[in-house]
């Protein structure tokens, strides 16, 4: 039902009507790839109007505008969605039928008055939640990705979302594929295509027409979201975004992400809630009809006190914190996926980092040729520009590696572009992770033929005939420097044939190629900045481990151990834990060890973030708990990382970690508020029913007495932390959150119940004055209780809150006790009050907040240290989690499934 391709063909026209309303040119209702996998790659090329040579720059723009961009599904914030998402609560179902209930009884004052606390409480919720939508969407769109294509003849890079049917595509290792492409040509192309078929094991690929019936038979096409495994290839777009068989597969799921272990903690602590609020409830609505209270005064009161014990505003405080946190995070250039991200930055207490553009400056330049004997430095350079994957004769520049591209934009290389050029390539054994090496079958102008291999040095020089000890020696020294090296040799060739690894022997060494990549400066300091933060940073990296060790010299690191893969394969995973300890350099590591060091790190009950951009580190951005990529990252990684960072840099990595746990720490006060003063009011209430005449306080009041409770508690996203509480990561503790509960809770409840005998006994107040009292002081102790839950320090003398939640907290008591003497005191079961209450409140709110701080020092130092550390069964359940959640969402940018990205499961609390 995609088909972009006339069956058959029509003088070479591209059928623009039946490929833009997705219909086949006839009855042929197979997709674009299956009808193109049958036919020669030349008729398709017709089929589409296109040529080997592409499309021109003019027809792409023609066919972006006809088509629509290259997209699956983008991520916009929907309104209608995040209202939904406000009103599908049960307890706010049930209020609004109590308050349907009333207004048909009767009491339709109080009925609008619950109604205009629901409609705010609602629109409170809804605002913050959108915004938070739309930050998440102004980051997705940030995050691109490129393709290289050939427009009008030449390769050029251009953005995935602009590329249309007819043009023709370059893949290369570690690439997303990013439409169906017909194969035009292959080089050892080999394509991971479990994200549609559920194979494990690469496919194959060849130009060569195959009568497929099915996706798994496309051996002579490679589809939308599938990577590219190993070798190359070029191939022609028939279909893009949505008419791919992948952006079919993705309409037919669910785009919502998984929950994750911190949106699951938040659950878990408003079910501890409810499960509270439940039992106060029904017992609270048991004795009321006991006491032959009206039905409906029953009912309200009871889901009054529900509602008031339930944090309803804790999703928009935590949407408040994080989308504040991405705005923090986006203007220092970290771009993050899932906006929870942020908060499993600050959990991380490993870091696992390439060297490579994180620790130096990442523009490497070429230095020096070091030639075998008998061998000039021109041809050493000459050999290495030839033996590469990058197509020379374009220029070198598009598509290429970093020392590829340093080699030939080299002054050095300017003699000798032209006899490069010369040389005419017949085969090419692509670069993999495995043998660390490329190999390229040349005929020279004099008609000889040569292979032409280079890459890693040990590689290469285990495949050489001879190597002098000269060589060996300047090849230490230049690792000792801290300098990166490659090695090429050469042979003659007789076979002209496809080229294989059994050919890259019995070679001649020819010289090493010398790089040079600076230190940065900065990194240093980020290095500290990390250290300061808890944080332990360790090197993998694909180079040798004198030159990582040197770089770890030359920037303070502590000179720990280097382990090579070699060294890793030799032990198992506790020994490997134990060595760990006193690691700080892995070296020629591959994809799958990189993979298992982060396993075995975080078996061992650390939290692990992984930072790599190449296709080697795919694996292990996977498997860390938090994996970060960079913008000019290959695809494959972009696509398993969690966090971008627009400039690879480890300060920014810092902020990250230090948002995090700002954010974490003002998640928790507004947790473990809810448990000191709701809990406690709510307390109080159900106790106050059992002896009072009449109902406590309203329903309308209890619920406008957590409305504005809550409204105060939207400034503490911009609360500060104190700098010990963002040393360390802080995780979800239920039972630390129950105890502390059960420690301030009934302080809480203590002074509302002085507070009932002062207004009963010293005032002797009626119910419009008890109830006007008891609004005031609960209002007055919960609110202000933040200046000491906040912080473990001495409030105001050793900790200062921000201006917005001191203010807020300030003004909304304020509120509270203007309301009985305003106009709408009278709608709302209000009287005024004598100036005398005010002098007591005043009094027992002191004396409140003195308790509290006393009763913190106690409970912080009584409390059981948190252990951090989490079993392996809770890792496997994480990992399964992010395994599942691969086809949770989808990227607007590469038009495929970017990952879930859920967190670890939380087993330590507190603020």
């Amino acid at each position: 039902m995609h088909a972009l391709i006339r069956h058959p063909p029509a003088a070479g026209r591209f059928d623009d009507d039946h490929a833009r309303s997705g219909r086949p040119a006839q009855a042929d209702n197979r997709p674009a790839v299956l009808l193109a996998a049958d036919r020669p790659a030349a008729d398709v090329l017709a089929d589409l109007g296109s040529s080997t040579d592409g499309l021109a720059t003019s027809e792409a723009g023609a066919r972006l505008a006809r088509f629509g961009g290259n997209t699956v599904a983008s991520m916009r914030a929907q309104p209608w969605t995040v209202l939904w998402h406000q009103l599908r609560s049960p307890l706010l179902g049930l209020l609004v039928a109590a308050a349907i209930t009333s207004f048909f009884v009767g009491q339709r004052s109080e009925a609008v008055i619950i109604g205009v606390i629901v409609a705010l409480s609602v629109g409170l919720g809804f605002v913050n939640e959108f915004r938070a939508e739309k930050a998440a969407q102004a980051l997705h769109s940030r995050i691109s990705h490129q393709a290289v294509v050939i427009r009008d003849g030449q390769p050029v890079r251009v953005p995935v979302v602009t590329l249309v049917p007819g043009d023709v595509v370059e893949l290369r290792l570690g690439d997303l594929v990013p439409a169906d492409l017909r194969l035009l040509t292959v080089c050892g192309l080999e394509c991971d295509e479990a994200v549609l078929t559920g194979e494990s094991m690469p496919v194959a690929k060849s130009p060569a027409p195959t009568a497929a019936t099915s996706l798994a038979d496309l051996t002579c096409c490679a589809l939308m979201g599938t990577v590219v495994h190993a070798g190359e290839g070029r191939g022609v777009a028939v279909a893009t975004g949505p008419r791919t068989e992948f952006g079919a597969m993705a309409a037919d799921l669910a785009t919502a992400p998984l929950h994750t272990e911190f949106q699951t903690g938040l659950a878990r602590f408003s079910m501890l809630l409810v499960w509270v609020a439940g039992a106060l409830t029904t017992f609270i609505f048991a004795v009321n009809l006991v006491l032959h209270r009206p039905l409906i005064d029953a009912l309200l009161f009871s889901l009054a006190i529900a509602v008031g014990i339930t944090p309803q505003l804790l999703p928009a405080v935590v949407s408040t914190s994080l989308a504040a946190g991405s705005r923090r995070l986006a203007r220092k250039q970290v771009l993050v996926k899932r906006l929870v991200c942020i908060e499993d930055l600050g959990d991380v207490d490993v870091l696992l980092t390439d060297k490579t553009g994180t620790l130096t400056q990442g523009r490497i330049g070429y230095l020096r040729a070091i030639p075998v004997a008998g061998v000039s430095s021109g041809q050493v350079l000459r050999w290495g520009l030839v033996a590469t994957e990058t197509e020379v004769d374009a220029g070198g520049a598009v598509g290429g590696n970093a020392l590829d591209e340093a080699l030939w934009d080299s002054p050095a290389a300017a003699g000798v572009r032209d006899a490069v050029r010369r040389h005419s390539r017949l085969a090419v054994l692509p670069f993999d992770h495995e043998r660390r090496l490329v190999s390229v079958l040349v005929r020279t102008p004099d008609d000889a033929v040569v292979l032409a291999t280079k890459g890693a040095p040990e590689a290469v020089l285990d495949r050489c005939k001879a190597v002098p000890q000269s060589l060996r020696r300047a090849l230490a020294a230049e690792f000792a420097s801290g300098n990166r090296v490659v090695a090429v040799a050469v042979r003659s060739a007789d076979d002209v044939g496809p080229l294989t690894v059994a050919d890259e022997r019995e070679l001649d060494l020819v010289g090493l190629l010398v790089f040079l990549d600076p230190v940065k400066p900065e990194a240093a300091t980020a290095l500290r900045a990390l250290s300061d933060l808890g944080i332990t940073t360790r090197i993998l990296t694909g180079d040798n481990p004198a030159v990582a060790l040197t770089v770890c010299r030359e920037l303070g690191l502590p000179q720990g151990a280097a382990l090579t893969g070699a060294d890793l394969d030799m032990v198992d995973d506790p020994t490997l834990a134990a060595r760990m300890m006193t690691t700080t350099v892995l070296a020629r590591v591959s994809p799958e060890q990189k993979a298992r060091v982060v396993r075995v790190l975080r078996e061992s009950g650390h939290d692990v973030a992984f930072l790599g951009d190449g296709v080697n580190d795919a694996l292990a951005l996977h498997a860390a708990d938090v994996g970060i990529s960079v913008d000019s990252a290959t695809d494959v990684a972009k696509d398993a990382a969690d966090v971008i960072l627009l400039e690879k840099d480890l300060g920014v990595v810092a902020d990250g970690v230090a948002e995090g746990r700002r954010i974490f720490a003002n998640t928790i006060k507004y947790v473990l508020m809810g448990t000191s003063s709701n809990f406690g009011n709510m307390f109080s209430a159900a106790g106050a029913s059992l002896f009072l005449p009449f109902l406590p306080m309203l329903p309308g009041q209890i619920l406008l007495n957590n409305l504005l409770y809550d409204a105060s508690q939207l400034a503490i996203p911009t609360d500060t932390v104190d700098e010990e509480q963002r040393r360390r990561p802080s995780h979800w503790d239920i039972g630390f959150i129950r105890r502390f509960m059960m420690v301030f809770g009934p302080i809480s409840s203590a002074f509302d119940f002085g507070t009932f005998a002062i207004m009963l006994w010293l005032l002797h107040a009626g119910p419009a004055e008890f109830r006007s009292g008891w609004f005031v002081e609960s209002l007055a102790t919960q609110t202000l209780v933040i200046f000491a839950i906040r912080t473990r320090r001495v409030p105001w003398f050793r900790s200062h809150p921000s201006l917005p939640l001191a203010t807020a907290a300030v003004g909304v008591v304020a509120v509270g006790a203007i309301l009985p003497a305003s106009p709408l005191a009278r709608t709302l079961g209000f009287a005024p009050l004598p100036a005398l209450f005010f002098g007591v409140l005043a009094g027992m709110v002191v004396c409140y907040l003195a308790i509290i701080e006393a009763a913190k020092a106690w409970f912080y130092r009584s409390a059981p240290r948190p252990e951090v550390r989490r079993s392996p069964h809770q890792r496997h359940r994480r990992h399964m989690r992010r395994r599942a959640g691969h086809f949770a969402s989808t990227s607007a940018a590469v038009g495929r499934a970017s990952r879930a990205v859920p967190q670890r499961p939380r087993t330590v609390g507190g603020a």
